[in-house]
């Protein structure tokens, strides 16, 4: 997959795609409905050539830039960070992702000037696919509708892609955000139609599982929504380095309150593996809630909680078929 910030300085090659457009947090099934819908209109028939799939998004997220310019303080809600929202598009057999930068220009455009000057002119996309809620432009002024009546205007093509449903609730963000806050995350994997995985380095932490027999691998949370603290059965890609691979663990997110006040974390202990795993990319996908996080009299009392968390999750591993 080939990456782009630049809207203005788009190779040939990487011109006349088929794009699905929009911020695309967590790529769920609505997200994927969309995606899907972008790539069958890129197909090709007839005589006419294949066009190849694209994804418009931005970065930093909208939502954020409007939050920091107003000077607003807001928790963190990002599912996913870029980085694994392009791993999740790569996956998808995405081949060119525009990440354009929003920022105070971006955010000035008229609907209008946004689909002939960056659409049409910059991007040279063929077709255009969004979901049915879809807003652009200034003020969020413009919608799907606006959007198809502008592709016939400057010469691209438009799909309007229906939401998607979980029994009577909506996918979406918002709702998924909702499952993890309350310890749900199988419900939040069906709306996602993969598993909910926080990515990202294992950094130095105090080595205290290490001393306690558990060691973990460290990764930072800070940017994105906290699911529920406490101790999870979790799958674990590790994505870079000599021990590349898939493995099974429990990890506890959180902030070890048996050790003072901290600022949250995920610390995930990987079972049968020995090995340094600092600096590696690491995906760790939330597999089911196994109990909240709490404070122990003792650490004796603590390490026969992480072991019998350990065994539990085994269990449940052992049994799940969820992926992705």
């Amino acid at each position: 997959m080939q990456s782009f910030t630049d809207w203005r300085d788009i190779p040939a090659q990487a011109r006349g795609t088929s794009v699905a457009m929009g911020n695309f947090d967590g790529v769920h099934r609505g997200h994927r409905s969309v995606i899907e819908l972008a790539r069958k209109q890129g197909e090709g028939f007839g005589h006419m050539p294949t066009q190849p799939l694209g994804i418009i998004t931005f970065e930093p997220h909208p939502r954020a830039f409007f939050a920091q310019a107003a000077g607003k303080d807001q928790p963190a809600f990002r599912l996913m960070n870029a980085q694994a929202r392009a791993h999740r598009f790569e996956m998808l057999g995405v081949e060119y992702l525009f990440e354009l930068p929003f920022d105070a220009a971006l955010a000035a455009m008229s609907a209008e000037d946004f689909a002939r000057d960056v659409l049409a002119a910059g991007l040279g996309v063929a077709h255009v696919t969004v979901g049915a809620d879809f807003r652009f432009g200034a003020g969020r002024k413009g919608g799907a509708e606006d959007l198809e009546r502008l592709g016939k205007q400057y010469g691209f093509d438009v799909t309007i892609a229906d939401l998607v449903h979980e029994g009577s609730v909506e996918v979406s963000s918002t709702a998924i955000r909702a499952a993890l806050t309350e310890g749900r995350p199988q419900d939040a994997s069906a709306m996602l139609g993969h598993l909910h995985r926080i990515e990202g380095p294992v950094l130095h932490g105090e080595k205290r599982g290490r001393e306690l027999g558990f060691p973990t691998a460290n990764m930072s949370v800070a940017g994105l929504h906290l699911p529920r603290l406490g101790v999870y059965a979790v799958k674990v890609d590790v994505l870079t380095g000599p021990h590349a691979g898939s493995y099974q663990g429990a990890a506890s997110l959180g902030v070890r309150p048996m050790f003072g006040e901290n600022a949250p974390n995920l610390e995930s202990y990987l079972f049968d593996f020995s090995g340094d795993l600092y600096g590696a990319q690491l995906s760790v996908a939330l597999v089911e809630f196994l109990r909240p996080e709490l404070k122990f009299s003792n650490l004796d009392a603590l390490i026969d909680q992480m072991a019998a968390d350990c065994d539990r999750a085994r269990g449940i591993l052992g049994r799940s078929e969820l992926h992705g």
